[in-house]
């Protein structure tokens, strides 16, 4: 495999031109691709914006931001990918779509340039299957803004050579990322393991035991959560996160543990998709007045360790079906979810044993599956750390 000296990014959105600030200042050649120009315009004004800023921090010296600005092309011909020694392909996340462009790019590339899939739910393999030389496929999943998100999930397909898989994750550790190798399976780590975060302060919402004020409250002032899960949904915007959710439940053969919520559906029906319309779980229109909270701790504590219980499970579970190792797991929800600690850690903190009863009181008072405690959280409460791989 070649050095990696120059990378060709197909998608100029927020996320394509992130990504391609960020290899500009690592030293890469970069070509930007964009049918549109109109967004190819965008993207040179942002990166131009944001390496100005950089300059004007202190974080790169104005020579620096001015050379990484230089390093960059912007093109809306395909063709001007073909030298590239990686091409990370940052487009609308529908398969068939990203199946074509690899067939495209396949044709014009060499035959050891790598291709990456910058994809945050789809199946890599099934991506990588659209190409002659799958081995030369990958997933490098960035989070945004990449400029400065440090996680990046290495993602191996079915196809993928050690190789490849080596070289992307070593060239994402030059770019000052922090690299996590990830299983090939629905969600990855970070969109698979959040998903509770999301959905048990939903159903706590849904069956009327606490309301969406209190449900924030308690994860960020008892829990210590930068934001509660509904001011979150409402950020991400209800278009992409019930979309993640919906796609998870249906990847896990309709996993009741992954169950999306009617409440949020019908938010997506109505357009309420969150401060991007002014109205989602909350009203962020002019004049409108924030619910309060109901501050009983008792109540807080009981919302937290609820909804932590099954965020713990769910860590525990990702590492139990090997999509990634308890250091990375950990790794991946402080890096590229903000959570305060660790899940592992919190397990540690609280006593695996606690959590497990947790977890089998609400199997219990529900029986179903969506609250079935992982073999491997049992092991730990038995058998302590050693437990986890």
């Amino acid at each position: 495999m070649n050095e990696i000296r120059s990378v060709a990014v197909v998608g100029s959105g927020a996320m394509g031109a992130g990504i391609a600030q960020v290899a500009a200042v690592a030293g890469q050649q970069v070509v930007v691709f964009d049918v549109s120009t109109a967004a190819l315009d965008r993207a040179r004004k942002s990166i131009a914006a944001n390496l100005k800023k950089l300059a004007e921090k202190g974080r790169l010296s104005t020579a620096e931001a001015l050379e990484a600005e230089a390093r960059i092309v912007f093109t809306a011909s395909l063709d001007d990918c073909s030298s590239a020694d990686l091409v990370i392909e940052a487009i609308a996340e529908q398969l068939d779509m990203k199946k074509k462009l690899f067939v495209e790019l396949e044709a014009r590339v060499a035959a050891d340039t790598i291709l990456a899939t910058n994809t945050s739910s789809l199946s890599v393999t099934a991506i990588a299957a659209a190409c002659e030389a799958a081995e030369r496929v990958v997933g490098l999943h960035f989070f945004n803004p990449p400029p400065l998100m440090a996680l990046v999930e290495v993602i191996r397909a079915v196809q993928t050579s050690e190789e490849v898989a080596q070289t992307a994750y070593s060239l994402m550790e030059s770019w000052g990322k922090r690299p996590v190798w990830a299983k090939d399976t629905p969600g990855f780590i970070v969109n698979r393991v959040a998903r509770p975060f999301y959905g048990e302060a939903l159903r706590l919402l849904d069956e009327g035991i606490a309301d969406m004020a209190t449900i924030d409250w308690a994860m960020t002032k008892l829990a210590g959560f930068r934001m509660g899960p509904f001011a979150l949904m409402d950020y991400i915007g209800h278009d992409v996160n019930y979309k993640v959710t919906e796609s998870v439940f249906a990847s896990f053969y309709n996993d009741p543990r992954y169950k999306p919520s009617f409440t949020q559906l019908r938010l997506l029906e109505a357009g309420h998709l969150g401060r991007k319309t002014g109205r989602g779980f909350y009203d962020y229109r002019e004049g409108a007045v924030m619910p309060a909270a109901t501050e009983e701790e008792r109540q807080g504590w009981l919302i937290c360790n609820r909804i932590l219980a099954m965020l713990i499970n769910e860590a525990a579970d990702a590492c139990h079906w090997g999509v990634a190792s308890r250091a990375d797991i950990d790794l991946a929800v402080t890096l590229g979810l903000n959570y305060p600690k660790g899940l592992f850690a919190w397990a540690a903190e609280w006593g695996a044993a606690n959590v497990v009863s947790q977890l089998d009181y609400l199997y219990e008072q529900y029986r179903e599956d969506r609250y079935r405690c992982s073999p491997l959280l049992r092991r730990m409460a038995k058998e302590g750390a050693d437990a986890v791989r």
